[in-house]
């Protein structure tokens, strides 16, 4: 009997191998690839595979409030890139959200009292006297003044203004000559006779 029996100490590793690299190979082909697709196209496996969405959340929460994630995330957030394109991600929320509380009026009330708060006025008054800030502004307005746009602007504004001064000023000469042109010519009949 033992010589008819299959040696199992180095066939059963073979076996399973040569099964593995068969599946792999089968599953490269068209045919397994198409045998896939159908498989995955079945409802019935496509419910199985629906997650449940209460299961999904619970395990989020419970990853992202747990220790581990915890230290996960500090971790991921300290690489800048990855910081970048999540603050990215999600900035159309955030500022939706911003917008949000804007108009929320509680909100506005806590801003409202953390603008008014005696030590924070004392800190905008120390930061606004600040050098670096006064430098800052320095540069802020010279960048404006030398803005394209902002030179546009001022240029249409004083163009406005000239104009209406023009006008004015015609506004009135013609009502002096007006008023001045009668009295030349009651004063220009006088002296001429």
């Amino acid at each position: 009997m033992v010589g008819c029996a299959p040696n199992d100490q180095g066939g059963g590793q073979a076996d399973y191998d040569q099964t593995k690299k068969m599946v792999v190979d089968i599953l490269k082909t068209d045919e397994g690839k198409k045998a896939i697709q159908e498989v995955l196209q079945d409802e019935e496996l496509k419910q199985e595979l629906v997650l449940d969405q209460q299961i999904v959340s619970q395990s989020i929460e419970q990853t992202l409030t747990s220790e581990n994630g915890a230290k996960f995330w500090t971790k991921i957030f300290q690489d800048p890139k990855f910081a970048e394109s999540f603050s990215k991600s999600m900035e159309k929320e955030h500022e939706q959200l911003i917008k949000d509380l804007m108009k929320d009026p509680e909100y506005q009330g806590l801003m409202m009292q953390i603008l008014q708060d005696p030590e924070m006025q004392q800190q905008y008054i120390k930061i606004m006297s600040s050098k670096e800030m006064r430098s800052h502004l320095q540069q802020v307005i010279t960048e404006t003044f030398e803005s394209p746009l902002f030179k546009a602007k001022i240029q249409e504004i004083l163009l406005k203004g000239a104009e209406e001064m023009q006008g004015g000023q015609q506004g009135q000469g013609g009502e002096q000559q007006q008023g001045g042109g009668g009295q030349g010519e009651s004063g220009g009949g006088g002296g001429g006779g």
